[in-house]
């Protein structure tokens, strides 16, 4: 028996207050979901599809794609709402209460690594997309994903699986309850060579120990996990190398470039659920660790030793926060009165960048030590005009303090500094249920996310010495949506809808080159549709669409145009499970549309599609095999792709270069792999 919390108060069910789910969350439904682009992906949704990584459970929210241009030990890239989220900057995700998201990162801001997740334990995903919410924070402008933990497993399990390119896994979980006291225990072995000509030798440990003690009604929970891992990576290449035969899809300019990483954490929560409200308190600390050495240019601006280099971070993460809601009455109108509050400190002792020479380092561009905290309040009061109306209205405040202390000798002096920076975010929703199957939402609402505060007291440009232009520590977006939910029964829904985010600037410190680069104002809007359907007790279906534009504001300087660069257009999705008996098989098909590379449109990606294919097979009650395909129908398609300048070794020597090479830069998705694997129950 597994017993899951409903989340924050904005995932509340009949009434609008949690529900406890035994079986993880269910998805939003008429007369009690708030916007039609919220809901949850239950367990059977996503746990029969084949995952290449862990952070492709993601892709159970509609719209999500979630690819990587690296090692298997490197946060994924992710794609949503007209958003090329780089590693997580406005998609903000949290695993059991707490954030995966990394404000101020060595290498990108907002990083999430989900590597760390143990997919065999997720219980559900909810989400939400949009800034509707009082409850969601920083980097939740285009959307949020809270990925929850089973407390306890109906039975204990060893798995084996093994793959192409020297694939293997163990995972083992197992749990034990006496009276209202459960103790749960998992561990998770991986090794990976992949595709790549240098073989990327992941390593890769998780563990996870949870204690959960209560009922249903009142509970505590403690979980500490515990993640390590080590791989080489082979970044994006130049298409033209690949092309002219010089180098292989699968190659890499750079044999020494890789990383490690680890993560350890200890998490608490509280709760208590009684008619007269919903009350829940929750802490964590993190300990984290990351390198990672990239060489994206090769010998553009280092044409003696190259342009590799590391990037570091060490850091602390405490945080802690409180929810509390109650049903009320406002002027004889039922309503539910949510509130809470919120910390994170984030106490980085080296945020660093580093020129570095086959992992050695030759030159310091940034070292720095920097201490932040957010402190945020929110309220939302949802009312219940008559039987068909109901609305909410929440305000939302963030204050974040910040210092940064450089410590590279020439420029970190002048680099340092301290400040604070806040923000007040209005949100409101209106739903209209017109027949007992369908419901019309209006929602609208202003959001943030964070920049890396060592761009709001950066005052030199580290790699030229040119003077840099500061960024406002938090950048406000605005969003608004208009939806509709068909559900004519529990087997079978569809949503739609019309969304708009308009942000003041695309504003973002460059961890790459130690800079920021201000961006001009933004919009984008777009088109959603949903549909997931029972169809009996053997089929599943499931079937996403979305499509976006996303252009820049304003007059666009000489030489450069409107088009946001890398800005997903059109994503499709769609699946059919069948399950009978012992026998549960799954087909998932991916779908991404070409975008504009540069501002003026004048390159273009190419379409990728993706076809996976599970199997499994319960041969008695004990002993399950099982068989995942990825990319069946063997495409040859891109995970990711650039265009910028770039210089290789062998154009420097033939004089080719001529300054710099502007090109297209691929990182091929996996050719056709196959993994099979036996669980044992016991």
């Amino acid at each position: 028996m597994t017993a899951v919390l409903a989340g924050a108060p904005a995932w509340a069910q009949d009434g609008h207050l949690p529900e406890v789910e035994i079986q993880g969350p269910r998805d939003a439904t008429i007369g009690s979901a708030d916007s039609a682009s919220e809901g949850a992906a239950e367990k059977e949704s996503f746990q029969g599809r084949p995952k290449l990584r862990p952070g492709d459970i993601v892709e159970a929210v509609p719209g999500v794609v979630a690819t990587q241009h690296s090692g298997d030990g490197k946060a994924n890239q992710y794609f949503l709402r007209g958003f090329n989220l780089d590693h997580g900057t406005d998609f903000a995700v949290t695993v059991d209460g707490m954030p995966v998201n990394m404000p101020t990162h060595g290498h990108g801001q907002g990083f999430a690594d989900l590597n760390f997740l143990i997919p065999d334990l997720v219980s559900g995903v909810r989400y939400r997309k949009g800034p509707y919410f009082a409850d969601g924070g920083d980097f939740s402008l285009a959307g949020s994903a809270s990925l929850d933990y089973v407390s306890a497993l109906d039975a204990p399990f060893a798995e084996v699986m093994l793959g192409a390119n020297n694939f293997r896994r163990l995972v083992a979980a197992g749990s034990r309850t006496v009276q209202d006291r459960t103790w749960l225990g998992a561990v998770e072995l991986e090794g990976n060579n992949g595709p790549w000509n240098t073989p990327e030798r992941l390593r890769k440990a998780n563990l996870v120990l949870r204690y959960w003690q209560g009922s249903p009604v009142r509970g505590i929970s403690i979980t500490g996990m515990a993640y390590q891992s080590r791989w080489n990576s082979t970044d994006q290449i130049p298409e033209r190398l690949v092309d002219s035969g010089e180098l292989s899809r699968f190659g890499s300019l750079n044999t020494t470039d890789g990383g490690r990483t680890r993560r350890i954490s200890l998490s608490g929560k509280w709760f208590d659920n009684s008619p007269e409200g919903q009350t829940q308190i929750s802490a964590y600390a993190i300990d984290y660790r990351f390198d990672l050495f990239s060489d994206f240019t090769y010998f553009l601006n280092n044409p003696e030793q190259g342009d590799q280099f590391e990037q570091t971070d060490r850091r602390r993460v405490f945080g802690a926060q409180a929810s509390h809601s109650r049903p009320n009455r406002i002027v004889g109108l039922d309503g539910t009165l949510s509130f809470g509050g919120q910390w994170r400190g984030d106490r980085i002792t080296e945020v660093g960048l580093y020129n570095t020479v086959a992992r050695e380092r030759i030159s310091t561009v940034r070292n720095d030590k920097v201490s932040q905290d957010l402190f945020s309040v929110y309220a939302q009061q949802l009312l219940n005009f008559s039987e068909r109306w109901r609305g909410y209205v929440g305000l939302r405040g963030d204050m974040l303090r910040y210092e940064v202390n450089g410590r590279e000798p020439i420029y970190g002096p002048l680099n340092s500094g301290s400040g604070h920076d806040s923000l007040a975010s209005p949100k409101a929703g209106l739903a209209f249920t017109l027949t007992p199957a369908h419901e019309l939402y209006l929602n609208a609402g202003v959001g943030f996310h964070s920049n890396d505060v060592r761009g709001a007291t950066i005052n030199v440009d580290p790699q030229s010495g040119l003077p840099a232009d500061r960024v406002p520590a938090l950048a406000k977006g605005r969003g608004a949506e208009i939806g509709w939910r068909f559900q004519p029964d529990e087997s079978f829904t569809f949503t739609a809808a019309l969304w708009q985010l308009r942000l003041n600037s695309e504003l973002m410190y460059v961890g790459d080159a130690g800079s920021t680069e201000p961006g001009r104002a933004s919009s984008r809007r777009g088109l959603e549709a949903t549909m997931r359907w029972k169809v009996d007790s053997h089929w599943r279906l499931e079937a996403d669409a979305a499509l976006s534009r996303a252009r820049l504001r304003g007059r666009a300087p000489e030489g450069e145009g409107n088009y946001v660069d890398n800005a997903v257009e059109r994503v499709f999705a769609a699946g059919v499970t069948y399950t009978d008996g012992p026998l549960t098989t799954s087909l998932r098909l991916r779908y991404m549309g070409p975008r504009a590379l540069d501002t003026l449109d004048t390159v273009r990606s190419r379409s990728t599609t993706l076809l996976n294919f599970g199997v499994r097979y319960a041969i008695n009650k004990h002993l399950t095999l099982g068989l995942d395909v990825f990319n069946l129908a063997g495409r040859n398609g891109n995970d990711i792709e650039y265009f910028y300048a770039s210089c290789t070794a062998g154009e420097v020597a033939r004089g080719d270069c001529g300054g710099s090479i502007d090109g297209r830069h691929i990182h091929p998705m996996e050719p056709r792999s196959a993994r099979v694997s036996a669980r044992w129950t016991f």
